[in-house]
């Protein structure tokens, strides 16, 4: 008898479901018997791919299709034909009244982001639905059942609802807060969003490791508010942790319909760098939605971006204390240069005066003198910039005092210029002073006058090396301009904004000398300011350099106690002497070969080694000089590119230079020095006043042989540079080595090199003989086979021991060109150590060394099988050798996560001194007899296990045998799949 037809043609699953029901049996009876509309409707309903559900008769019998039953879980399939208010009695409070309004009406509706309480995945579910109910119709038109077309929104309408959250924290990161005010904030934003997060805990480590509770979110009194209820330490260490019981720390509801809170989330905060974590955030999860992967990353987000906020916050917090700390620093600064400018003019006014009283007495003799007034002009030096200090410090405390009194500004001008008029033409500059009568006298503060014309000569004598320097004087429209230009080295446009910040000075300009504290221009424009004026700057890279100092005239600008007051502080102004006697020393001639001849070894003192000298300052070039002539050969220059230049046209024994120089310093000198072939060599020896630690490390990491700080003693500089000149000696002896050494590495990887190529070219012929040997054997008559078997296998062992070696050299060229490359595969080690103890037992026993196998399996990893069967081979080969006949046992078993075996013989043994290199390259370590073999098995062994992560070693008493036992990891299998 054939079969019936099926009802409703279709191959999904629910068409297959709705012809198999026994419908007869059923409120609707047979198909044939259902009205012509509902036949339609649930061929309609089958044929879409769009979730739909249709209900029909008084009980609400449902069907639906394939996308529907992915809606409602684990209700299909048993909802087929079933009373739809049975499968959604939870959330049917909801939609009942929406399709009995359809139903009575016949009007349909339409409900975007609808939330129902589903329970299709064994708890009560919140999820979202956007659902068209329309009203079923039978074939005389009487509404007798609902037409639902509905699709599930809710991963779209939680993800925008967790973004908001997200959003609103990374909007708040870019803030600039306190962390207080942030852990705030987060716990605000995090309050706002219930139905993701019932509740929140935040906790902050202090700077003594301490977590503290810093924010709190949906938690009343309870345990649970206590550091001690949750698993802290544990995410500390970085882990994530999942509580399941937090009924019993305290009873929260959460959820749309006010379900108990059953999990939380303990979740590190994480820092920046590898440090360990901020501190901990723990957030209680939906009851309503399950812990599945999209609601994991929201919480591994959340917790990112609250990381991300504090860390802003403490970054926020640590810079406003760093400023504090500087502010409060340069407050210290301030007063400390007001102290100690103080403390140093005592010693300096009993040094100066005894030095004058000295030199004006005549009783000195040439040489003396001579030292004298070195002494004298360095002291009088360093009282200027001690009183330069000392003006700083009282400009920078409100404390300068001024006493403005009217003079005759142009000729006060032309008598302080004059001053320098020696320095400059014994520079081959010229001066010209331009400075007609005022109409009235100015109001200036004599002493301050005299600071802004010398400090702005002497800058300009400093820079400028052709050409003239001009000072004017000119008045207009109640104001006087003091100019002073220069034809000099000009300064680059990016440095004009800077010129006059305290204690900067431009890098790389060529100056007559480096020397100085940088606050010389910035005093000038303080000065100016005291006076009610201004000064300003114009220069051009190349062409010179346009100083313009204006004051009001007349006194109406100035306060009224400050015109001819007394001065109450001890004076700073030390005359013009001071700013010229350090000018013409810039300007001297430099030492030359004849000035250096004064300080050259004799004919019967043949110098030890040549040192070029870089200083700018002429009284420490002299100095050294003097003190290094008596040993060795000097050149002596004024700044880094002459250094150079002269290194490059014949290379010193050692390089003696300042850190601070014009043109090129010390820094640059040596890095040209190192790059250039014919210096690279040369030890260099930086001197400098920069005293510290940090000083001294900063010029050996630039790659400097030495550093010594000012002052240094004559011994300690002559102990230096010889310590250098032989230290260079030795390098030079360790260089020729190291090019021997390298020469000795090239010919060890050309050998590598051949045996690679010669191994590739061995296994072609011996793969042929391979082949030959076994097509001999398959033709044999069986009478040619009783005589010729043994030999054949004679001769197929000795192929497969060069096919060995060949293979060993093979390994051999890979390791040591770093090359070998590991073919991992899933095996069972305890098959691969079966395979190979059956391969070899009969040559273990030809040998006399029957061999026992223990094997625990299975043991499966990620291994190199080949190259395993290899190591196992080479153990067994090493056990019959040294073995003397005695029997071998092998043992594999797991050992703590880890595959362990181990091989013991009962042989000779090894002794302890052998035992420390035996796993090295053509080691054999055993002395006592010739036991052939290359000495290269267990190296290739070592090299295999340590590849696969593992570790060989041995244990040996002489006599007694030994033992090599061989540990390889398994837990890269886990991790790769």
């Amino acid at each position: 008898m054939d079969a019936q037809p099926p009802a409703f043609r279709g191959h999904s699953e629910m068409h297959a479901r709705v012809n198999a029901r026994d419908w007869a049996s059923s409120p609707l009876g047979p198909v044939p018997s259902w009205p012509r509309s509902l036949q339609a409707l649930v061929k309609t309903v089958l044929a879409s791919n769009y979730p739909m559900v249709l209900t029909w008769g008084p009980r609400f019998l449902q069907f639906y299709n394939d996308a529907y039953s992915k809606l409602i879980g684990d209700q299909h399939p048993a909802a087929l034909g079933e009373d739809i208010r049975v499968t959604l009695a939870s959330a049917w409070d909801t939609l009942g009244p929406m399709i009995g309004q359809v139903m009575s009406s016949g009007v349909a509706n339409w409900t975007p982001a609808l939330r129902l309480l589903m329970e299709r995945g064994g708890y009560r579910e919140e999820a979202y639905f956007s659902v068209s109910h329309s009203p079923a119709e039978d074939d005389t038109g009487a509404i007798v059942g609902m037409f639902a077309v509905c699709s599930e929104v809710t991963q779209q309408l939680l993800g925008e609802r967790r973004l908001r959250l997200l959003r609103d924290l990374a909007t708040r990161a870019g803030e600039t807060r306190s962390v207080e005010k942030t852990c705030a904030d987060v716990a605000a934003a995090i309050a706002q969003h219930p139905l993701d997060v019932p509740f929140a805990q935040l906790y902050l480590r202090t700077a003594q490791g301490v977590l503290e509770p810093r924010g709190v979110v949906g938690l009343g009194e309870g345990p649970a508010l206590e550091a001690a209820a949750w698993p802290l330490e544990r995410a500390v260490a970085g882990e994530t942790v999942r509580v399941e019981d937090v009924e019993r720390l305290v009873a929260v509801r959460g959820g749309p319909w006010g379900d108990a809170v059953r999990t939380a989330l303990v979740m590190p905060l994480a820092s920046s760098g590898q440090s360990e974590p901020l501190g901990v955030l723990v957030a209680g999860v939906s009851p309503n939605r399950a812990l599945d992967e999209g609601y994991s990353s929201f919480y591994e987000l959340l917790v990112s971006q609250v990381s991300v906020s504090l860390r802003n916050a403490q970054a926020y917090e640590e810079e406003r204390r760093r400023a504090e700390q500087l502010a409060q620093l340069d407050r210290a600064k301030t007063a400390f240069f007001n102290n100690v400018s103080h403390e140093f003019r005592t010693p300096l006014t009993l040094m100066l005066g005894p030095l004058e009283e000295l030199l004006a007495s005549g009783r000195l003799p040439p040489a003396e003198r001579r030292e004298v007034e070195l002494v004298h002009r360095n002291a009088g030096r360093l009282l200027r910039l001690v009183n330069s200090l000392l003006d700083f410090s009282r400009q920078e405390a409100g404390r300068l005092e001024a006493s403005f009194e009217p003079v005759d500004l142009a000729a006060y001008t032309v008598e302080l210029a004059g001053a320098f008029r020696a320095a400059v033409e014994r520079a081959g500059l010229t001066l010209e002073v331009d400075c007609p009568p005022l109409s009235q006298p100015a109001y200036v503060d004599r002493e301050m006058w005299e600071k802004i014309v010398l400090n702005l000569l002497s800058n300009a004598l400093k820079f400028t090396f052709v050409g003239a320097i001009r000072v004017k004087l000119r008045e207009e429209e109640g104001r006087v301009f003091l100019t002073v230009e220069d034809t000099g080295t000009g300064i680059a446009r990016a440095e004009l904004p800077h010129l006059f910040e305290r204690f900067h000075r431009v890098r790389g300009a060529r100056s007559r000398s480096y020397e100085g504290t940088g606050i010389g221009l910035a005093l000038v424009q303080e000065l100016a300011r005291l006076h009610g004026g201004e000064v300003r700057v114009q220069s051009e890279e190349g062409r010179g350099t346009t100083f313009t100092v204006f004051i009001p005239q007349g006194s109406a600008h100035l306060a009224p106690e400050r015109i001819g007051s007394v001065r109450l502080r001890a004076s700073t102004a030390l005359g013009a002497d001071a700013f010229t006697q350090e000018a013409l020393r810039w300007v001297e001639e430099q030492p030359r070969a004849e000035a250096l001849s004064a300080h050259s070894p004799g004919p019967d003192k043949a110098p030890r080694g040549r040192i070029l000298l870089a200083d700018d300052n002429a009284d420490m070039r002299d100095y050294v000089s003097r003190i290094l002539s008596s040993t060795f050969e000097v050149e002596a220059v004024a700044d880094g590119q002459a250094a150079l230049e002269a290194a490059r046209a014949r290379a010193p024994d050692l390089v003696l230079t300042d850190v601070m120089m014009p043109r090129v310093d010390g820094f640059a000198l040596l890095r040209a020095l190192r790059e250039q072939p014919g210096t690279r060599l040369v030890p260099v020896v930086m001197l400098s006043a920069r005293a510290g630690e940090e000083a001294a490390i900063e010029g050996l990491e630039a790659g400097a042989d030495d550093y010594l700080v000012k002052p240094f003693s004559a011994r300690e500089l002559l102990a230096r540079v010889r310590s250098n000149l032989e230290l260079s000696r030795m390098r030079r002896e360790v260089s020729q080595q190291e090019a021997i050494a390298a020469s000795l590495k090239e010919a060890v990887h050309a050998r590598d090199e051949f045996l690679s190529v010669a191994s590739h070219e061995l296994k072609t012929p011996l793969a042929a003989f391979q082949l030959q040997l076994a097509l001999i054997d398959r033709n044999l008559t069986p009478e040619s086979r009783a005589l010729v078997s043994e030999r054949l296998s004679t001769a197929g062992r000795q192929v497969q021991r060069l096919h060995g070696l060949v293979e060993t050299l093979l390994d051999v060229s890979a390791l040591a060109s770093g090359q070998l490359v590991l073919e991992r595969e899933e095996v069972d080690l305890s098959h691969v150590v079966a395979q190979a103890v059956g391969r070899m037992r009969e040559e273990l026993e030809r040998a006399g060394s029957a061999v026992r196998l223990e094997a625990q399996g299975p043991l499966v990893g990620r291994y190199d099988r080949h190259r395993l069967e290899l190591v196992v081979a080479n153990l067994l080969s090493n056990a019959a050798r040294y073995g003397r006949g005695q029997p071998i046992e092998v043992s594999l078993r797991d050992s703590e996560g880890r595959a362990r075996l181990t091989v013991t013989d009962h042989g000779m043994g090894i002794h302890p001194e052998d035992a420390a290199r035996i796993f090295e390259r053509f080691e054999r370590a055993v002395s006592s007899r010739h036991y052939g073999g290359l000495g290269l098995g267990l190296w290739i062994a070592r090299q295999v296990v340590e590849a696969h992560g593992g570790y060989i070693q041995v244990d040996s008493t002489p006599g007694q045998g030994a033992t090599f036992t061989v540990e390889l990891p398994r837990a890269e299998l886990s991790a790769s799949r």
